[in-house]
């Protein structure tokens, strides 16, 4: 929390787990706006939001592949569900291909939530989790979850034919899986998730890569691509500009 601005995330219960990675609210109650820089991290946003001067919106994200300077306006209090990609095919049951990089907004009763869902994040987290309850498919293709469970596992290490192999799906079919889903390929997405790993040391003042990365230049160059700034200054984080690393501090 800076200068007034909160923020809480929190794991949801184990049923939901494989398809949602936390639930969570940034409140900014000042006057004055919040500016912030939102780096990929491998998830899709469901925000609920509401602006003091606007309506109520609900907003999808697509998935990021570079840094970007978003504002978050005055008195703007905002609910979200992070999910994981298997929800965009079995909870969301659409694409998200259209708004790489981008967002599209929803109609304002979506899943029949309302303004007044804002008022309490207890009642948001039970009322989200018991909705998203009933999309849990009785069946779960075991190609594309084992998938991602090596995928997250390796922290995004795994190169695309070793994860060919082991899931027994071909490269090709894979990628033309996740550009479908997910307007990128399978390597481009493990870079990101191999990005937000590195996140966790910066988080901890690591400054020096844990990964598999050639040397440290290589490293810098993957932090400066994904958050836009060297990782000495992301650890700084002035201003919880960062707000994924101010949210990975706290875990």
């Amino acid at each position: 929390m800076t200068n007034g601005f909160y923020y809480k995330f929190i794991k949801p219960d184990e049923p939901l787990a494989g398809f949602v990675e936390s639930l969570g609210m940034f409140h900014n109650p000042s006057d004055e706006p919040k500016e912030v820089v939102v780096m990929p991290d491998g998830r899709i946003d469901l925000f609920f939001w509401k602006p003091a001067l606007d309506p109520f919106q609900i907003i999808l994200t697509g998935l990021e592949t570079a840094p970007k300077q978003r504002t978050i306006p005055p008195q703007t209090l905002a609910f979200d569900v992070n999910f994981k990609p298997l929800a965009v095919e079995y909870i969301l049951h659409a694409s998200i291909a259209d708004i790489l990089n981008s967002a599209k907004e929803l109609p304002n009763n979506f899943w029949n939530f309302h303004a007044n869902d804002l008022k309490d994040f207890d009642a948001f987290y039970t009322k989200a989790s018991q909705k998203i309850k009933t999309f849990l498919p009785p069946v779960i293709d075991e190609r594309k979850r084992r998938l991602f469970e090596l995928i997250y596992a390796s922290n995004g290490e795994m190169s695309v034919k070793e994860l060919s192999e082991k899931v027994f799906w071909s490269s090709r079919q894979i990628n033309r899986y996740f550009n479908r889903q997910f307007g990128l390929s399978l390597k481009a997405y493990c870079n990101i998730l191999r990005f937000r790993t590195s996140l966790k040391q910066i988080a901890e003042g690591k400054l020096f890569p844990e990964l598999n990365f050639a040397d440290q230049n290589h490293f810098i160059k993957q932090v400066k691509k994904f958050s836009g700034v060297a990782p000495k200054e992301l650890s700084k984080n002035q201003n919880d500009r960062f707000i994924l690393l101010s949210v990975l501090k706290q875990q």
